[in-house]
């Protein structure tokens, strides 16, 4: 029973298919001869598909190695293009690509860091983040929480930013709940406002190892790798052709089926939730409980160390996560838990259960069938 589908989706046939088509392609897209040009067809294409699941301009599509490399782009690039005067403003509990990115620029390049709030449902503080994002400064903020699940108010924040250029982590977000980057930008009321988004493949049923920035054609943004010139300057190398294929045909198949893959899921989270509320004592879901993401079920378990519960579930076949898999190996209690005023205690005893594409209702069940002897032994465990 695979419940980590916020760690990684599976492949999704449509996007093998792309690749294993796309790869038999010789040719370095760079090149000029007819080999590359070939390559370049399916690289432009993918492009050209991929920006229409996105709603933006193809050439606002710059491919990456996945979201870590595009948030890394996004926040840095801003901010050095922005000048080295400009605040960062970055709510807590964001993703480690993010906190690690801002917590780098402050020690080694002595970027100044605007913290905003995060309420008990995991929601920014509009006021905090409205009163933060006063020029001079660079805005980031996650469209979802990829723990807890809670979606951000992002046509209001982007309102509140439209004088400070944004960049939205949507690794999490993308083909779960509706997102368009045009219509995110004139949210912003023809500011400044949203200038980048972050994306990645694996998310949503694509391979590893690409993701994309998505930039808009009047964002300065300073490029972190530097050789070629490709995508506008913005990220120089050999681009993968045959990834961006399978990437364009995972997005097109999530967006399509968004709307009754989001009612189907919620279903199944809904009985999850429901499940594990009514059988095991003291249990909590944590985030909104209206505004998250549909697959996303985050649940704390008092008195039972989610490391042992992961191990215990793990044994009985389920896999499940405590946090973000970014941060895996890594014992140490969830930040975002800590940014919604939960105890460092209530930190280490949650686990995030996420459903996908490919969950069934029986592995609801089968879940629900070994969850609540798992927490006893747990609580057992803790209580010598």
């Amino acid at each position: 029973m695979y419940l980590d589908h916020a760690a990684t989706t599976p492949l999704r046939p449509q996007a093998r298919e792309a690749w294993l088509d796309a790869v038999g392609v010789i040719g370095n897209p760079s090149s000029v001869h007819a080999s590359g040009q070939a390559a370049r067809r399916v690289l432009e294409d993918a492009r050209e598909r991929l920006a229409q699941a996105v709603e933006c301009d193809p050439i606002e599509i710059v491919f990456t190695s996945g979201g870590t490399e595009s948030v890394n782009l996004g926040i840095t690039g801003l901010w050095r293009a922005a000048g080295r005067d400009s605040a960062i403003v970055v709510p807590d509990g964001e993703h480690h690509a993010t906190v690690d990115t801002v917590q780098w620029l402050a020690a080694h390049e002595g970027a100044r860091v605007r913290p905003v709030r995060l309420g008990a449902d995991g929601r920014i503080d509009l006021d905090d983040w409205s009163a933060a994002t006063q020029p001079p400064a660079v805005a980031t903020l996650l469209a979802a929480n990829n723990e807890i699940g809670t979606v951000q108010p992002l046509s209001a924040a982007l309102a509140a930013a439209a004088d400070v250029p944004v960049h939205v982590d949507a690794v999490g977000a993308f083909g779960h709940i509706p997102l368009s980057f045009r219509e995110l930008r004139a949210d912003a009321g023809g500011g400044t406002g949203l200038v980048a988004m972050s994306i990645s493949a694996h998310k949503v049923g694509g391979p590893t190892g690409i993701g994309a920035l998505v930039v808009a054609r009047d964002a300065r943004i300073e490029p972190l790798l530097h050789g070629g010139g490709q995508q506008r300057g913005l990220r120089s190398g050999t681009q993968d052709a045959a990834g961006a294929a399978a990437f364009a045909a995972a997005a097109e198949a999530a967006v399509s089926e968004l709307e009754a893959e989001a009612r189907r899921l919620g279903d199944l989270r809904d009985r999850l939730v429901r499940g594990i509320l009514a059988a095991v004592p003291g249990a909590v879901l944590l985030g909104h409980p209206e505004e998250r993401l549909p697959g996303n079920a985050h649940v704390h378990f008092p008195g039972a160390s989610g490391e042992m519960l992961l191990f215990l579930l793990d044994v009985a076949g389920v896999s499940v996560s405590t946090g973000s898999a970014c941060q895996a190996g890594v014992a140490e209690p969830s930040h975002v838990v800590l940014a919604i005023g939960r105890s460092e205690t209530e930190a280490r005893q949650v686990l995030r259960l996420t459903l996908g594409h490919t969950t069934a209702p029986g592995d609801v069940d089968a879940v629900l069938s070994v969850l609540p002897g798992a927490v006893e032994r747990a609580r057992a465990a803790g209580a010598h």
